[in-house]
């Protein structure tokens, strides 16, 4: 059996990929004892946020019930489904994204489906901007130093929806997501890590597809989690890599009716070593890191290959053309959580002695949609998610239609519904072929 894996150097851990050939595990679904919210009585809003103006999809925008926890991103379609408990019936909907005003309505004046919300842009007067200092790497210094105040420094409960998805050239071969429990530790606690598990998951591949090679993600929920840069600052925050940046300001923008400054960055031209460039945004009032929206720097992208690749066949040449990360946290009584991370790694494959080449993007997105500050449940460290775990060799095919429930998800864009559906009717051949 051949394999190899990537090991990406990110903040601090690493996300591995793995290749290897194999065979597609029985049909069920996964489910790990929990302590997980039981309600079944909810009811289902769904709809799509777009832009006022160009009248195009707001993509990854939050969503989310005002003064409470309970929230979901929009798709890549701009499209979002959130579950409201009954009780919660008397609420109002929030809605937003970076660069526009915060939209909120309440339950009662909305459809339950079809709901069309537009977002209309802002902008940042900069006279009503105190600029704390000319020098955005002593700003983020600053920022560091006040994360106690602005994060939780105590632990609380999680409930996150997580994906991860893979795709040979312009196909989706693998989709695979859970519902997953979190300890989330505490932010002033450098030692204390989060400790995650699958509550309950599903996947869908195909074998055939990927006859030559079979992608996996190794350690994907725990990474999403790992991809917490406030918490795990690795080699973007943390004060021995600050120095390997330049850092200039670009202005100033409005992140969930906040202003933020806005800081660019990139790797310098005499660090010979793979790291990244992007944008952080910090919040102006209480210096909270509220996004960072970063890839592998062009500088260094040609060093990614050994840095990525800890084996692989001999004659199989794997060329990183990108990796791309996006962190958001959201603020709710003056206190900033992470909210929605999405990572993306492209790649070309070649076999030598062969014409042909593959493309593969694998990518993984994770929202929290609900959290819970009494009931704490500090699980066993033997049951939360390793690095060396497979997240797709610990779920079973797709099955159940409403298989999440009353939990809340991110509704899959067009092209991923209709990759499951091909994927599922494929299984379903598979299932009933002899022998099987």
């Amino acid at each position: 059996m051949k394999t190899f894996k990537f090991k990406m150097n990110v903040l601090p851990a690493a996300l591995i990929f793995m290749v290897m050939v194999m065979s597609l595990p029985a049909n069920g679904a996964y489910t790990a004892r929990g302590k997980v919210k039981n309600d079944t009585t909810y009811k289902v809003y769904t709809g799509k946020v777009i832009d006022a103006l160009s009248k195009k999809p707001v993509v990854f925008a939050n969503v989310y019930l005002v003064k409470s926890s309970i929230g979901t991103v929009t798709n890549s379609d701009g499209e979002f489904v959130l579950k409201v408990p009954l009780g919660e019936l008397n609420q109002a909907v929030g809605f937003s994204f970076i660069g526009y005003h915060n939209v909120e309505i309440k339950l009662s004046d909305l459809s339950q489906e079809e709901n069309v919300i537009k977002l209309e842009p802002s902008s940042v007067p900069i006279k009503e901007v105190v600029i704390r200092t000319s020098d955005p790497s002593e700003l983020l210094r600053m920022a560091m130093r006040r994360i106690d105040e602005n994060y939780k420094i105590a632990p609380e409960m999680l409930i996150a929806f997580y994906r991860e998805t893979i795709k040979q050239n312009r196909n989706y071969v693998a989709v695979s997501e859970a519902v997953l429990d979190v300890y989330k530790s505490p932010y002033n606690n450098d030692f204390e890590m989060d400790r995650v598990k699958i509550y309950k998951g599903r996947k869908s591949q195909d074998v055939k597809k990927m006859d030559t090679l079979i992608f996996k993600l190794q350690g994907g929920p725990r990474t999403s989690f790992l991809l917490d840069v406030v918490k795990n600052p690795g080699a973007l925050l943390s004060s021995d890599f600050i120095e390997y940046y330049e850092f200039l300001f670009a202005g100033f923008v409005t992140i969930d009716g906040r202003d933020n400054y806005v800081i660019e960055f990139n790797q310098r031209d005499n660090v010979n070593y793979p790291l990244y460039k992007g944008k952080i945004f910090l919040d102006t009032k209480n210096l909270a890191f509220s996004r960072l929206d970063f890839e592998l720097s062009e500088k260094g992208i040609d060093l990614a290959d050994n840095e990525l690749v800890r084996k692989k066949p001999i004659d199989l040449k794997v060329n990183v053309i990108g990796a791309h990360y996006m962190i958001n946290y959201r603020v709710l009584d003056d206190k900033w959580y992470l909210n929605h991370v999405r990572s993306e790694l492209t790649f070309d494959c070649k076999w030598e002695k062969k014409l042909f080449k593959s493309t593969y993007v694998t990518a993984l997105e994770m929202a929290v949609t609900d959290r819970e500050n009494e009931m704490v449940d500090k699980f066993r460290y033997k049951e939360s998610a390793k690095m060396s775990d497979v997240f797709a060799d610990q779920v079973k095919n797709f099955t159940d239609g409403d298989f999440w429930g009353e939990y809340n998800y991110i509704k899959p864009d067009e092209s991923i519904e209709s990759a499951i559906s091909k994927l599922n009717r494929k299984l379903k051949r598979k299932e009933l072929e002899p022998g099987n």
